[in-house]
């Protein structure tokens, strides 16, 4: 099912364009004292959403400048405007077609539009989802990871499926 899924969220696969979040994440085991970039063995994963709209995730090898910016600039329409935190491999940006506004998390969380709370209210829920798992297998990973975006933006399978 989760293969049929990720075929179909990639089918269903569209640039995102207006206002877009941009956002990286790590997935894997809580260990205490190890966080973010840190912890050794999560997997990094990155993320874009279309605010009202859908969301694309794609898990990546790192979160250098190199692997992150072919992605944003194959999924997002340029004239976009990209949100991002201050993470410096979004540095590029600011020379782009794409209108880039930052927010400085350790400030703020929001000032008016400028914000990722979107992504990161994502990244939450997937997180909480996959936590019921107890460990997923690195080379299926991507698969729970698309089924948490077709549950984001479709709801989930038991509610699709509900009569009223």
């Amino acid at each position: 099912m989760r293969t049929i899924i990720a075929y179909f969220t990639d089918l269903e696969s569209s640039f995102l364009h207006g206002e877009v979040g941009v956002e990286k994440s790590y997935f894997g085991e809580v260990r205490k004292d190890k966080h973010g970039r840190g912890a050794a063995g999560k997997i990094s994963v990155f993320g874009c959403l279309e605010r009202k709209a859908k969301v694309y995730t794609q898990m990546i090898s790192d979160v250098r400048e190199k692997t992150l910016m072919p992605m944003i600039h194959y999924k997002i329409r340029s004239e976009s405007i990209v949100y991002t935190n201050n993470f410096n491999s979004y540095n590029v940006l600011d020379a782009s077609e794409f209108k880039h506004l930052r927010i400085n998390h350790s400030t703020k969380f929001a000032e008016e539009k400028n914000h990722i709370n979107g992504i990161e209210n994502f990244w939450s829920q997937a997180k909480r989802y996959l936590q019921k798992f107890n460990g997923i297998p690195k080379h299926r990973f991507h698969l729970f990871l698309k089924e948490c975006e077709f549950r984001f933006y479709y709801g989930s399978p038991k509610l699709l499926l509900s009569t009223r």
